[in-house]
């Protein structure tokens, strides 16, 4: 079956949960238009409203009114429950580190095997006082009053570019009277993430002056400041399925709420897939995607797109010959360890993966086979294998029954309704 259409995308979980942490320590109070409606950014709103910032949901619409405590949680005891949202988990640890109160950080159990251990090291080396209340290196975490002296921090960046993220988000807190500097150890991972919490600082009045990707300086005296208003661009790592579905079945699909000028690295998967030898059409708000012949196997390094690239692996199962996924470690610290459960459900629909800690390897099938599909609890696990259910121009698509498919409201939790509308169907 032939898919095509248009899909409006839900807001970017990364800049959503970035954008409110920032909108609550600003001084002044911010409108945010378009937030993601999903498990991670509640998780969030949540732990805002139990630290005592004031928001506003716009009925039924998903924007919502901020009131900033101008750097200075007025709640400074609390037991934060964060599921399972690193994007929300980590930045909110270094803000309460730095400013200190009596705080329980804690979230689901798959939380609590995701590493953390190096961004509590970079806080407690510089002042902060944070103690592991189970696994050393892991959530839950207990949050005392710590007293910062350090000018320069250090973090390690080859595991999780969420923990710079969330040291150069509190830097400023820290930069009151003195400049703080930012040192990465060894190789920094998902550099693209990084520029979106650059970009969002900026956008919200801190300046980071940046050397290469070994250092970030934040200049004293800089606060947080409203914008007033800002709209959340639309999830391009949730725009890969729906371009990927365009590369299988013909399409075209236009993906609208990212563009030219959008600030998300996953943005780029679109060139992975004209690599594939899908044709690409972009604008200021949207990416279209088109395909009437065999997709090409790749062999790309995919530090840039590191959840994108998930999306990849299934569009290699329609390629024509192995396609190779490198610099992919740190899907092993993710919502699971994505390299092992990827590498475990493509081979039920009959391919060939050879997995290394850092690589895949995809040969496949002359015919994918059906499967029922274990998502661990990830909502990109369901939202992938989705796709294998697509017929291409090598081979077909075969039924798929995913497992928990309720695990995409991480995200996206109308995800499987916007992908039965582009093949005209209804898939419950």
């Amino acid at each position: 079956m032939k898919v095509g259409g248009t899909i409006r995308l839900p807001g970017s979980k990364s800049i959503s949960n970035r954008t409110l942490l920032l909108a609550a320590l600003s001084h002044g109070t911010t409108e945010i238009h378009d937030l993601l409606a999903s498990d991670d950014t509640l998780v969030m709103l949540n732990a805002l409203q139990k630290l005592g910032v004031h928001w506003h949901q716009c009925q039924n619409t998903q924007k919502y009114t901020v009131e900033g405590v101008g750097g200075k949680f007025p709640v400074r005891q609390a037991d934060l429950f964060m599921g399972n949202a690193g994007t929300a988990i980590r930045p909110l640890v270094a803000a309460l580190a730095v400013l200190g109160g009596d705080y329980t950080v804690h979230g689901v159990p798959r939380m609590h095997e995701r590493p953390i251990g190096d961004l509590v090291d970079a806080l407690n080396q510089a002042g902060a006082s944070i103690d592991y209340t189970g696994n050393d290196g892991f959530p839950p975490l207990h949050i005392h009053q710590g007293a910062f002296h350090a000018h320069r921090l250090q973090v390690k960046g080859n595991v999780s570019s969420q923990f710079l993220t969330a040291l150069l988000m509190a830097a400023p807190l820290i930069a009151q009277h003195h400049d703080v500097l930012i040192e990465v150890v060894g190789e920094l991972i998902s550099k693209p993430y990084i520029e979106i919490t650059l970009n969002l600082m900026a956008r919200f009045g801190v300046q980071v002056e940046r050397n290469a990707w070994h250092s970030f300086t934040i200049r004293h005296g800089q606060q947080y400041q409203s914008p007033g208003s800002i709209y959340v661009e639309g999830d391009a790592s949730s725009a890969s399925y729906f371009l990927a579905a365009a590369a299988i079945g013909g399409g075209p699909v236009r993906v609208e709420g990212i563009g030219l000028n959008s600030i998300q690295g996953d943005v780029r998967f679109a060139d992975a897939l004209a690599q594939m030898g899908v044709e690409i059409r972009k604008g200021d708000n949207w990416i279209e995607a088109e395909c009437h012949t065999p997709l090409r196997s790749i062999d790309l390094d995919c530090n840039h797109i590191p959840d994108a690239a998930m999306t990849l692996a299934v569009a290699a199962l329609y390629a024509d010959g192995t396609t190779t996924l490198r610099n992919i470690a740190s899907w092993r610290v993710k919502e699971t360890d994505r390299l092992s459960a990827m590498a475990t459900e493509l081979r039920k629909l009959g391919a060939s993966i050879e997995e290394g800690q850092d690589y895949m390897r995809i040969s496949p099938p002359s015919e994918i086979q059906a499967a029922e599909i274990a998502t661990y609890d990830d909502h990109r696990m369901a939202m992938c294998f989705s796709l294998a259910s697509l017929d291409g121009k090598l081979r077909r698509g075969a039924t798929m029954r995913i497992l928990e498919p309720q695990c995409v409201a991480k995200t996206f939790p109308d995800y499987f309704e916007a992908f039965g509308s582009l093949r005209n169907e209804d898939l419950f």
